[in-house]
């Protein structure tokens, strides 16, 4: 398989990944009472509805242009209303964690695929195979635990301020203004391998199992 063909199977797995990221916090935030994001139309898998030209075009882009070993980006955010919510605290970090949670579905979706498949098949034909199911699971499992950084815009963030109790609101609002800041300087730093990296590959490995090829 040429590199132009893996880096561009990256690339549309990740976009898919972002967006069925985003419609599970809409389908969350629906369950909870809320139906915004239903009727702005958020919940469906159309690419249209959702890149984000940053993380979705740009981000990417870059990353692979400087040959980053990972992978990373982000759809537009479902928005929804936490007026709507029967608990707004609540909902929040539940809205929030949801977006991880369904990357980790596909992640361990595509490892049980994987796991079936090495039962019955072999060869070097399948090898390929093998490695755009890893690229599906790594690049998921790979989202869901960078989406956990309590960094504004993440997700993480959602669930830590939902958990801060108020007198410490100050470190809500720093992070609130600076967030955005702060998150691409953590990106391109050595911190995210050592922080992320370990939970990353552990994990993935614990999904494929046998089926793991190094990444």
């Amino acid at each position: 398989m040429s590199t132009v063909s893996l880096i561009a199977f990256q690339l549309i797995t990740l976009l898919f990944s972002v967006i069925i990221h985003e419609v599970a916090h809409g389908l969350m935030a629906l369950r909870l009472g809320d139906p915004t994001a239903k009727a702005l139309g958020r919940l469906t898998l159309n690419p249209l509805r959702h890149i984000d030209p940053m993380g979705s075009v740009i981000l990417p882009l870059l990353l692979v242009a400087f040959q980053s070993p990972i992978l990373i980006g982000w759809a537009r955010p479902v928005p929804y209303n936490p007026r709507n919510l029967r608990d707004p605290k609540k909902g929040a970090a539940l809205i929030g964690i949801a977006g991880p949670v369904s990357n980790i579905i596909i992640a361990i979706v595509f490892g049980l695929i994987l796991r079936l498949a090495m039962l019955f098949f072999s060869g070097a034909a399948f090898v390929s195979f093998i490695l755009l199911v890893n690229i599906v699971v790594f690049i998921n499992i790979l989202l869901a635990i960078f989406n956990l950084v309590p960094i504004p815009p993440l997700d993480g963030s959602k669930v830590l301020f939902a958990l801060l109790p108020y007198r410490y609101r100050a470190v809500e609002d720093f992070l609130t203004r600076y967030g955005f800041i702060i998150l691409i300087l953590f990106i391109f730093s050595p911190l995210f391998d050592l922080l992320l990296g370990p939970a990353i590959f552990g994990i993935h490995r614990l999904i494929v199992g046998g089926g793991g090829l190094p990444l």
